[in-house]
């Protein structure tokens, strides 16, 4: 049964989809590999930290029975405001790229460009600033794959390791299954 809901996918693969600050960055010929490996390093650190804030605030994980579940609630809530005003700071204090909608996933990525646009096999780095609580974008190097005339870039990554790579399908999935549940939600 259609249920109204369209699964993202990006090189045939579930993706992730949202409206966030992107930038490219030209990278020299070859890749350093030295730099592909800080990027992995760092990225690794990135998804971690989204993955366990994406695990605050689950209502369906408390138990409702505890007798300190209201209290731990009230403590998740006051952490994720705390989180939510740091990330203001941090805007605040770091300016970042322009937001954009963007695709992604482990192979690649697409997403709208403003002029001037990256030329049509060049390599790059694509810095992804998934959370406003979070310092470091993702950065995630390969080569432009396709430029349309009204800006919609796609890159295909070069290798990435595995731990980002399964860091990254989770992400598509949590995503996917948060707007499934959305959907799936009855309404009030």
């Amino acid at each position: 049964m259609y249920e109204g809901l369209d699964t993202v996918v990006l090189y045939e693969e579930l993706a992730y989809e949202d409206v966030l600050p992107v930038a490219w960055k030209k990278l020299p010929e070859p890749f350093d590999p030295a730099l592909i490996g800080s990027y992995a390093d760092r990225n690794l650190r990135v998804l971690q930290a989204l993955a366990a804030l994406d695990e605050h605030g689950q209502p369906e994980k408390s138990d409702e029975s505890s007798p300190h579940a209201a209290d731990i609630l009230r403590l998740d809530l006051k952490v994720n405001l705390l989180l939510d005003m740091v990330g203001a700071l941090l805007v605040a204090s770091r300016p970042r790229p322009r937001a954009s909608s963007i695709r992604f996933n482990a192979l690649g990525g697409v997403w709208q460009a403003t002029a001037p646009f990256p030329e049509l096999g060049s390599q790059g780095v694509l810095e992804i600033y998934c959370r406003d609580s979070i310092a470091e974008p993702l950065r995630l190097a390969g080569r432009i794959a396709s430029v349309g005339p009204d800006g919609r870039v796609k890159v295909r990554f070069a290798a990435l390791s595995e731990n980002v790579a399964d860091l990254l399908e989770k992400l598509a999935f949590r995503k996917h299954r948060r707007q499934v549940a959305g959907i799936r939600a009855p309404r009030k």
